[in-house]
């Protein structure tokens, strides 16, 4: 299809351990990607297999449509890149540098260099030597080199690390412009996943060389729901006493606990309730699921799922 920009069927990369195990996946037009993983999860070889920087030791790589190995470097061409912070010169400025890659990758636009910088916001930044940047100006110069070419596809593994919160938000806005006023689509891994949160438009989550779940950002609100944890020493009574009265969304779980997902404008009738069964309240609180609290949960079901495999 048309608007399928990235896809991989089966994708598989060794190194003393498996570190892809046939991935497959898909990246559209226009969404914001996000791979969630621990570190060692495949995050970076995944993002470097589709760089053409490494090469997949089995399955099928797809990018723009192409697939045999002249398309894809065709394709590569309309792809922009930052893994890792990029080499600069560092008696150089951020003009300077960028014209230097400008003619190297033979772009014949030459305001193309003004424009990446401004769209980055370094454009102030005057005559000023890398070497005397800071963090966050090296980061978004590392930007400015990968939409250099006006990419369709930005390809980014941990762009934010290290940054702090408030580069991390100025980065965040750049690339939040980039997608919804140029129509960039991007593809970005972040250990910060509570940014990562503020961007996503889906989500990939690897673990171990595994992908166990592609998911959009609108279906994981639907699941992380608001609700009630309450703390009982007894959750058959507890969970008999709700159900009297009228209260069935919810679910018990290990070690005395039940989130309910109902009646939250109650609680007190709730701790009432609870009280009077005598299940023995322990405590209550009011929570909203994040994506770190999905993403653990996900890669806790996939461990206890290989446990009862051995």
């Amino acid at each position: 299809m048309d608007d399928i920009l990235i896809s991989g069927q089966n994708l598989c990369k060794y190194y003393r351990e498996p570190a892809l195990d046939n991935v497959s996946f898909e990246v559209r037009k226009g969404n914001i990607f996000g791979l969630v993983g621990k570190n060692g999860a495949g995050k970076t070889t995944l993002i470097r297999i589709a760089a053409g920087q490494v090469l997949a030791a089995s399955g099928e790589l797809s990018l723009f449509g192409e697939h045999r190995p002249g398309g894809l470097e065709r394709a590569r061409h309309r792809m922009g890149c930052m893994i890792e912070t990029p080499s600069f010169f560092p008696y150089l400025t951020a003009e300077e540098n960028l014209e230097c890659y400008r003619i190297q990758r033979g772009i014949q636009d030459k305001g193309c260099v003004k424009q990446a910088l401004q769209q980055v916001g370094l454009v102030a930044v005057g005559r000023k030597k890398f070497k005397e940047f800071s963090l966050g100006m090296k980061q978004r110069l590392g930007l400015a080199l990968a939409i250099l070419g006006k990419p369709e596809l930005l390809l980014l593994d941990e762009p934010i690390n290290g940054l702090d919160p408030m580069g991390i938000v100025e980065f965040r806005e750049i690339l939040l412009k980039l997608n919804r006023e140029q129509g960039v689509t991007i593809l970005i891994s972040s250990h910060i996943l509570s940014e990562l949160s503020s961007l996503a438009t889906h989500y990939g989550f690897l673990e171990k060389g595994r992908l166990l779940e592609q998911v959009s950002a609108q279906e994981i609100q639907n699941r992380c729901r608001d609700c009630l944890v309450v703390r009982v020493m007894d959750t058959d009574m507890a969970a008999a006493a709700l159900e009297q009265i009228k209260i069935r969304d919810f679910e018990v779980l290990p070690e005395g606990v039940i989130r309910i997902y109902s009646h939250l404008d109650r609680p007190q009738d709730i701790s009432e309730t609870i009280v009077k069964s005598g299940a023995a309240l322990v405590g209550m609180e009011t929570k909203t699921a994040s994506l770190e609290d999905y993403f653990l949960q996900l890669i806790g079901g996939a461990q206890n799922a290989e446990l009862s495999e051995k």
